[in-house]
């Protein structure tokens, strides 16, 4: 009975850290032609590790504290029809994505629009809210280096500026919000009784001050004007102190496939013909190689995985921020809106899939065209 309990739970484990498994497996497969050394230290970006945690557990305390649901409920005041109910549905995720990161806006905004749709009586509106919620937080998210986890690991490895990587990614967002304003105005509208919203929000404003100023540290670590490594030391000792149930919310997993694949690719580095090999297919397709692996390995590993073998930065990171649209497993976030959509609506799964997979499909396209023409 316990061998076979022990077996479910790792057969569960497996399914719900697929990217992390297949991390470490590639790894201990690479190990056998790059045996273990001090070597492996040097593949790590420390800097990236501490500032992508930072970031996770400051979000998380924002999340915990409902700043985003209150903020949305008083928006929402203002929409007495479905299409301005949309945009503020949509837009939430899109603009808070640039700075809470495209998975936490899910986490925080999917919920939350399923609620506000059972409110209005518009339950029919669900596909196609929680898909645009999807893309838009990918989309937004795409700004920023802290909008999500491939960005702030790309900003670190290249050099490139704060401001430089806003300026190269703000055509695609712009052209992305307009794409999603268009599909909202396609909608049919139609009046919504008023939603109520709380006067104030819930809780005590302390936590809040707390996250203010842990984000502000972030901000620091990110234009290096704080060593990461510090930050990530004074808000892990905080929250040892201050809020342990947080620091176990953090997305260890997510840190865990990041170190992992900082030793494989490393390790793929190291190998002559391998690295010649990735870097004749990569050259003079940087953009386009990037969005069809992100399609199979999801973004994230396709952004550790490719930086390893050009330096062609602008090219990687618009690739990898689009290679986020396409296949549900292009970007990981895409699959917390699906698995909430399984739980509460189960007969609607297949719906969503074929609704996600065409808008997707067609916000690629859009995307790759814009960039040819840019």
């Amino acid at each position: 009975m316990a061998i076979k309990q022990f077996l479910k739970r790792c057969a569960g484990f497996l399914s719900r850290e697929v990217v992390l498994c297949a991390a470490v497996v590639l790894t201990v497969v690479s190990a056998f032609w790059v045996p273990p050394s001090t070597a492996y230290f040097s593949y790590i970006d420390w800097n990236t590790l501490a500032l992508l945690f930072s970031l996770m557990a400051v979000m998380k305390g924002v999340q915990k504290a409902g700043l985003f649901g209150y903020l949305g409920s008083r928006l929402l005041l203002q929409a007495n029809t479905s299409r301005k109910m949309l945009f503020v549905l949509v837009f939430l995720p899109f603009v808070c994505s640039m700075v809470i990161t495209n998975d936490v806006s899910l986490i925080t905004f999917v919920p939350f629009g399923i609620i506000v749709l059972r409110m209005a009586q518009k339950e029919q509106l669900l596909i196609p809210v929680v898909v645009m919620q999807t893309v838009a937080a990918n989309l937004g998210s795409m700004l920023t280096p802290m909008g999500n986890p491939q960005n702030l690991y790309l900003y670190a490895r290249s050099g490139m500026s704060f401001w430089a990587l806003c300026g190269l990614m703000l055509p695609y967002v712009l052209l992305s919000g307009i794409g999603l304003g268009v599909l909202i105005l396609l909608q049919k509208s139609a009046p919504v009784a008023k939603i109520a919203a709380p006067e104030r929000l819930a809780g005590a404003a302390k936590p809040l001050v707390f996250c203010a100023l842990g984000f502000g540290l972030c901000l620091l670590g990110l234009f290096k004007v704080v060593p990461p490594l510090a930050v990530a030391a004074v808000i892990a000792v905080f929250l040892l102190f201050a809020d342990r149930s947080l620091l176990a919310q953090v997305d260890y997993s997510l840190l865990g496939t990041f170190f992992a694949f900082f030793i494989f690719t490393g390790n793929m580095g190291s190998l002559e013909s391998v690295k010649a090999f990735l870097s004749s297919i990569l050259a003079g397709h940087v953009e386009l190689v990037s969005v069809l692996v992100s399609q199979v390995i999801s973004n994230v590993p396709a952004a550790l995985l490719l930086s390893g073998f050009t330096e062609q930065w602008p090219e990687l990171i618009v690739g990898c921020n689009l290679g986020g649209l396409g296949t549900l497993i292009a970007s990981m976030a895409s699959l917390i809106s699906y698995k909430m959509v399984a739980k509460e609506y189960p007969a609607k799964r297949g719906r969503y899939f074929l609704w996600f997979t065409l808008c997707n499909i067609g916000f690629l396209a859009l995307l790759l065209l814009a960039g040819v023409l840019l």
